[in-house]
């Protein structure tokens, strides 16, 4: 169809099923007649400040299923891997989760919740009970890289097998909890910032996902966080509990002046 007008003329595009074939889109149809289709979770995509994310972000009902970009989803997963970590041993391990099939087979571990297979990108985080054995020679490696006094790398190396190899399993998995939600927030926020919306999961079978995605005995699966872009309305707000009712000063019970 041709265009008179210099300037782009836009309208929804929809599939047969409500969606185009990578959600809903916008067509603009330019000078000439060429048309070009854009994903309209992509074109409206915006950036928030950290304290907006922190402040407006909710557990995302639904997702429209419109892929992330790879440079999008590595730089969500570099923020995950730039949080801190006891004894910086990093223990925390991701399986993303992208195709249709395996998101469905993932769903069916989840309580079949309808999010998992409607989001973009699952990111599936666990701990590796036994990172700590396989990595502290390079723990060490990049810490003397960084700067690492070889006085403090000496005893690293004595102090974490120490530490580490006296918990028992609920202790491993407690202390794994703890380190991979570090990271998991990280990612968390930082999608969020970058105009994705998030559903943080925690609705899952331990042996079932396990299965699904093959992973080590020793991994432990921490929590699933799914990222892309809502689709319908979002959900609404729980509210939060007053500082006076959660945060103490000096000592329980006092009040924080």
């Amino acid at each position: 169809m041709p265009v008179s007008s210099p300037g782009a003329i836009l309208r929804n595009h929809f599939g047969r099923n409500g969606k185009g074939l990578e959600g809903p889109t916008i067509v603009l149809l330019g000078c000439g007649g060429i048309l070009v289709r854009m994903r309209k979770s992509a074109m409206t995509k915006n950036k928030k400040t950290l304290s907006q994310a922190i402040q407006e972000r909710r557990a995302t009902p639904s997702f429209d299923g419109a892929p992330i970009p790879p440079e999008d989803l590595k730089q969500i997963l570099e923020a995950g891997l730039s949080a801190p970590s006891g004894y910086n041993m990093q223990p925390w391990r991701f399986i993303v989760v992208q195709s249709p099939e395996q998101k469905k087979r993932l769903r069916a571990a989840s309580y079949n919740q309808a999010k998992v297979e409607e989001a973009s990108a699952v990111i599936v985080a666990c701990g590796d009970a036994d990172g700590w054995r396989k990595d502290l020679d390079l723990m060490l490696q990049l810490g003397r890289e960084g700067g690492m006094p070889e006085s403090y790398a000496a005893q690293a190396r004595s102090s974490v097998p120490n530490y580490l190899s006296s918990f028992s399993s609920e202790q491993m998995r407690a202390w794994l909890n703890k380190q991979v939600m570090l990271a998991f927030t990280h990612m968390l926020l930082t999608a969020e910032v970058m105009g994705y919306d998030t559903a943080p999961m925690e609705g899952f079978e331990q042996d079932k996902v396990h299965e699904v995605l093959r992973l080590p005995l020793s991994y432990w699966v921490v929590a699933l966080l799914g990222v892309g872009h809502m689709n319908g309305t979002d959900k609404f707000y729980g509210g939060r509990f007053e500082m006076g009712h959660t945060v103490f000063g000096e000592e329980f019970g006092k009040p924080l002046k």
